[in-house]
């Protein structure tokens, strides 16, 4: 495991987890553990997001803590979500490949206490022919 000098009170928990993986994978596991070195900020991080899928829309609820609404900017051409914020101490920028082709036009979207979801109808990838 490596770690910088600083005291950290989760090094009791990151030795046990890495314990408890060595026994599963056979003495073998390194968990990375990353500090950055500008006083705790971190930039570009990767945003814990779920996607959820219904049968007539997508749903995607992102975790971006931290930043103000004003400064969350999305991007949406039908098949891919990008969501790029900023904070006084956190960027985050992530390219989201959507499951379905979504109508970018229908997109909706909130954010509340960290918690960003945008919604969006599905497209009709096909139509009806009707035979004759």
């Amino acid at each position: 495991m490596r770690r910088d000098d600083r005291d950290d009170p989760f090094d009791d928990f990151f030795r046990e987890l890495e314990r408890m993986m060595n026994e599963m994978t056979g003495g073998d596991f390194d968990m990375h553990v990353e500090r950055h070195g500008d006083g705790g900020q971190s930039h570009g991080r990767d945003i814990h997001l779920d996607i959820y899928e219904a049968d007539d829309e997508i749903r995607v609820v992102a975790d971006v803590p931290g930043v103000e609404k004003d400064a969350i900017d999305l991007k949406c051409d039908g098949e891919e979500l990008t969501i790029d914020a900023a904070g006084p101490e956190r960027e985050y920028f992530e390219r989201v490949q959507l499951p379905v082709s979504v109508d970018e036009h229908s997109a909706s979207a909130t954010y509340n206490n960290g918690i960003l979801e945008v919604t969006f109808e599905r497209r009709d990838d096909s139509a009806d022919i009707d035979l004759s």
